[in-house]
């Protein structure tokens, strides 16, 4: 509301705006000779050159690694396109390389200055989000001219705005109302109210054209059109020059479909997609993509924003003479005689990766065209395989080329037949990448073929006691040599859709269930749960009594199937550790760090029962002290390990007698207590009947109260000073007993 009122504002003063050029235009290309001096054949550089895209690396971290390579003759100048947001990514990690013993003279690129500096070499003092007030403030004490106000057109000079809070007839509301104050030229002073009838026109022209820039300013910051890098390369002959760089994109995505054949075999066709975005600001025509599953750190800094530093202001010197000053002697030479004599900082260099094994499996067809935005595909049910190649981490990468996440992809003509996907495991990523050639228009997307293969998955049910409701699901193994990377699937049976879900990435090797449908002819509850706990050793030392139970658990799982076949039901049981296992022959599915899958197949229409029975130790801790009463845990001890009581015996005798000290020392202070109110009550009444005879008995019963509380704090003293003794007698006593009994030998 605030913005739309200032734009009514600047209509009012019917501001035209000068036709001048977008800020930020391209910058112009250096004169030859402030250009460094060229190579053997000095040529004026031609015309300038597009250097395409020749090959893409997405990332899962919203960044991409491009490649652009073309040739170049003589002294060329070449070209690409970006997008505004691409440049500071682009700064930060262009890497040029002329692969002809040519070099690059210079890299130049269309800028634009902060709007907020722009905004500093205007007078009027506004900031980029004006209000209706910070605009009339800017033009106060400036001629203007003010039409649709009652009494005709009026001259003056703006004085001042202020806003007004008025009610509106009987009710509770009010509204807020602006007002300017004008003073006329006759020099009346004129308060008007600021309607949309109003029209306030400055008469200054040099005004009026600080507000034509102004507004220019502002429209100009709305336009983000493309950016356009000029290198100049500069060599003989005609050469190869690469032009590489990381830049903001969208994630690339997985999606999967798993097809099942309407004869069951025991497999299922998995064919995998990746979902491609180019955003950027150039077409990929036959492109070599990769694509990485992983989040290689990266980061963006604002260097194609032009930054300035504050300066520190120095008063200019008024006195005549200056105060005489002292300065302290150097103790160490400074960083530039350092820097001189040799001694400067060393830089460590980047480890190169490890190597790794290669493998190729190759596969019938695979083909990859692009109409519009739609790829299409023929795949056969081959496996399509991965070869694992020599990674280079990504300085060395950059030194010599190459993408940052292949090192040296297979090309097809490399392979054994074309149609291959090749997959790249580095660090803790891994790649795909396709060796036939992806066009991608700009601003278009396509889904790119990763996966087709046959690979062995079963039906099952799966139930747990955190999701009671079975769920339908996959038991998928990953026989082919490819990393199936996380997204989502999509499950088909006999032609139709049977339910989709999420999968983490699976490794070669690996076999994960996958769920996609609630199993409503399942049903699974626990129908027995008992636990037998035997004590099997206990040992006593320095006061801590240690008791080792065994105990065995038993949980009974009961499954009806209600339909018409046969149902293999997977039921995930906790798994404890710290010393527990599985008590029997009974074996797991399959098991993971905190769950038992077992497996029960259940016939059609009928139930099955499962006993998981499962042995592990159990450990109670108790610290005896003479300060705490454990009489009767130790009297149970005793009962159930009797070979502990001649141990144990002296320490009941001695909390016996230590809870009988303890009762005494109460009855002592509740005497006291009793004494010393009888006390208080005595000298009040005595006090309340000075001077009169029947105060004589009060002083008797005074006395008698006073004699009994003295001596029942002397007892309450002594009995305490029993207690602890008997607590440190008792303390001793337990420090010293050593017992260890285990009921195997017995």
């Amino acid at each position: 509301m605030r913005r739309s009122f200032a734009v009514f504002c600047l209509a009012a003063f019917t501001v035209t705006l000068a036709a001048q050029s977008p800020a930020g235009s391209q910058a112009k290309v250096k004169p030859a000779a402030q250009q460094a001096p060229q190579l053997a054949a000095p040529q004026a550089p031609g015309v300038v050159k597009d250097l395409p895209v020749r090959k893409v690396v997405l990332y899962k971290n919203g960044v991409g690694y491009f490649e652009h390579a073309g040739t170049v003759t003589g002294n060329q100048r070449v070209a690409i396109d970006f997008t505004s947001p691409q440049l500071n990514d682009v700064l930060q990690s262009l890497t040029v390389l002329d692969e002809g013993g040519g070099r690059v003279a210079g890299v130049n690129y269309n800028s634009t200055t902060p709007l907020a500096e722009q905004l500093k070499s205007l007078s009027l003092g506004m900031t980029d989000d004006p209000n209706s007030t910070e605009l009339f403030l800017a033009l106060r004490g400036q001629r203007v001219e003010v039409t649709g106000a009652a009494g005709g057109p009026i001259t003056g000079r703006l004085l001042s705005i202020e806003s007004r809070n008025e009610k509106m007839g009987e009710a509770d509301t009010s509204i807020n109302k602006y007002y300017l104050t004008l003073v006329a030229t006759t020099g009346a002073v004129r308060v008007i109210e600021l309607t949309p009838a109003l029209s306030v026109r400055p008469l200054d022209a040099n005004l009026q054209g600080q507000l034509d820039r102004y507004l220019e300013l502002l429209s100009t910051t709305h336009a983000n059109g493309l950016r356009h890098l000029t290198l100049d390369a500069l060599g003989v002959d005609q050469r190869e020059l690469r032009v590489s760089y990381i830049s903001e994109v969208p994630v690339w995505k997985s999606t999967y479909r798993i097809v099942f054949p309407r004869t069951p075999n025991g497999s299922a066709t998995m064919q995998g997609w990746a979902v491609v975005d180019n955003t950027v600001g150039a077409d990929w025509e036959n492109v070599q993509l990769s694509l990485v599953a992983g989040a290689p750190q990266s980061f963006i800094q604002p260097l194609s924003q032009p930054i300035y530093t504050r300066r520190v202001e120095i008063p200019i010197a008024t006195e005549s003479e200056l105060t005489p000053q002292t300065h302290e002697a150097a103790e160490n030479r400074n960083f530039a005689a350092l820097a001189a004599l040799g001694l400067g900082v060393s830089a460590g260099l980047p480890e190169r990766a490890k190597k790794q094994k290669s493998q190729t499996v190759s596969a019938d067809a695979l083909t990859v065209q692009t109409d519009s935005n739609v790829v299409s595909t023929l795949v056969s049910n081959e496996e399509i395989s991965n070869i694992a190649t020599e990674n280079r981490n990504f300085a060395d990468l950059a030194r010599t080329g190459h993408g940052v996440g292949g090192g040296y992809i297979v090309r097809a003509s490399d392979a054994y037949k074309e149609g291959d996907v090749t997959t790249n495991a580095f660090d803790d990523f891994f790649e795909y990448a396709l060796t036939q050639p992806v066009t991608i228009h700009k601003n278009e997307s396509a889904m790119v073929p990763i996966l087709q293969q046959e690979l062995p998955a079963e039906h099952v049910s799966i139930w747990s006691e955190k999701e009671p409701t079975p769920l339908r699901a996959v038991w998928l193994e990953n026989k082919s040599k490819l990393t199936l990377d996380s997204g989502n699937f999509s499950i088909f049976e006999s032609g139709e859709f049977a339910g989709e879900g999420l999968l983490d990435p699976i490794h070669p090797g690996e076999r994960r269930l996958l769920s996609y449908a609630a199993d409503q002819a399942v049903r699974v509850k626990v129908t027995d749960n008992s636990t037998l706990r035997t004590l099997h050793h206990v040992q006593i030392s320095k006061g801590v009594i240690v008791e080792t139970y065994m105990n065995v658990d038993s949980k009974t799982y009961s499954a009806i199937n209600s339909s018409d076949g046969t149902r293999d039901v997977l039921i995930e049981h906790p798994r404890r550790t710290n010393g527990w296992e599985l008590d029997g022959d009974l074996k797991p599915a399959e098991s993971t760090p905190s769950l038992y899958r077992f497996r029960l197949p259940v016939p059609a229409h009928s139930t099955e029962k499962l006993e998981v029975r499962e042995r592990g130790p159990e450990h109670t801790v108790v610290h005896l002290n003479g300060d705490d009463q454990e009489t009767v845990y130790l009297l149970d001890l005793v009962k159930r390990v009797p070979d502990a009581l001649d141990k144990l015996k002296p320490v009941i005798d001695a909390q016996s007698a230590l809870a009988d000290l303890e009762r005494r020392i109460k009855e002592s202070k509740q005497t006291e207590e009793t004494a010393s109110a009888d006390e208080a009550r005595d000298r009040e009444n005595l006090t309340a009947l000075k001077g009169n005879d029947a105060a004589k008995r009060f002083v008797e019963e005074l006395n008698r109260a006073e004699d009994l509380l003295q001596s029942t704090r002397k007892q309450t003293a002594d009995l305490e000073l029993q207690k602890k003794a008997a607590v440190e007698k008792l303390n001793e006593m337990i420090s010293q007993i050593s017992f260890d009994w285990d009921v195997k030998a017995k």
